[in-house]
């Protein structure tokens, strides 16, 4: 594929009974700045002042406090892409645990969706075996791919690890939050990761368009991106958090009440001359 231009955005409206302090996780990650086209701001509606900041995972947040009544967060945005599919690297290679750096450790945790010390005995009866490194976090993706059935109506953010594995069903974070785990338990660092997929060199999906969820595993001295959901190469990845689950990234949190009632998220490909006149 050829280099392209991305059109990213969102439209997100809640109810708020009263006002409420929230964050937002809905930049493009600093990583990804540079490769911006127009201004990645979140504009709320009515105005709000607004203090952006990055967390302890690097994540761009903006925080805020929603006054009561009907609220709306919504942007559009530009971005390049280099039009190449994930990477694939068969030769990356595992770390002992006592080579990884002090920073990757906490991906090797329990966290709040993943439940690492229960999937001990699971993960090497079912990977113990293999050769360590890039095939080994492939066949992680292979198994949960094709022995998880996704589904919308699967979903409820109670689900962690262990009732995706129980259940054999769920949606896109569930899958990750699967493959995530298993890798942890293998020794293998892993993280959460979302953001914006577009459907290019694919079929388009027949679902309303929503941000996306992928992990990332460390193997050499980086971090990989996987897929348990898709399971193949994709073009038009655009990163916007990552975490050791998806309570980390939560597009969006309030410390009160905020009902959301609206929900709409664009990643599409456009023509060299329309993103000239944006």
């Amino acid at each position: 594929m050829e280099p392209m231009i991305l059109r990213l955005g969102y439209d997100i409206k809640f109810d708020i009974p009263y006002p409420v302090a929230m964050v937002a996780l809905l930049n493009v990650h600093p990583s990804r700045a540079a490769d911006l086209r127009a201004s990645d701001r979140v504009i709320a509606d009515p105005a709000a002042p607004m203090e952006s900041y990055l967390d302890s995972f690097g994540n761009r947040c903006t925080r805020f406090v929603a006054q009561a009544g009907a609220l709306r967060l919504s942007n559009s945005t530009l971005i390049y892409d280099s039009g190449v599919a994930d990477l694939v690297c068969p030769e990356a290679r595992e770390l002992a645990v006592q080579e990884l750096p002090h920073d990757v450790l906490c991906y090797l945790y329990n966290s709040r969706y993943c439940e690492v010390d229960r999937f001990s005995t699971i993960a090497l009866e079912l990977f113990g075996a293999l050769s360590p490194g890039w095939s080994r976090v492939q066949a992680v993706c292979d198994w949960v791919h094709t022995r998880v059935t996704f589904g919308y109506q699967y979903a409820r953010p109670t689900k962690t690890a262990l009732d995706v594995f129980t259940e054999r069903f769920g949606v896109c974070r569930d899958f990750q939050h699967l493959a995530v785990t298993l890798c942890r338990a293998l020794n293998i660092p892993a993280r959460y990761a979302t953001g914006y997929l577009c459907d290019i060199g694919v079929p388009a999906s027949p679902s309303p368009m929503d941000f996306s969820a992928w992990f990332e595993a460390y193997l050499d001295d980086r971090w990989w991106t996987f897929d348990a959901r898709h399971n193949h190469p994709r073009i038009g990845r655009i990163l916007m958090a990552t975490g050791r689950d998806a309570s980390d990234v939560a597009m969006t949190t309030s410390f009160g009440i905020a009902n959301l009632r609206q929900f709409t998220v664009v990643s599409e490909q456009v023509r060299q001359e329309q993103s000239t006149t944006v």
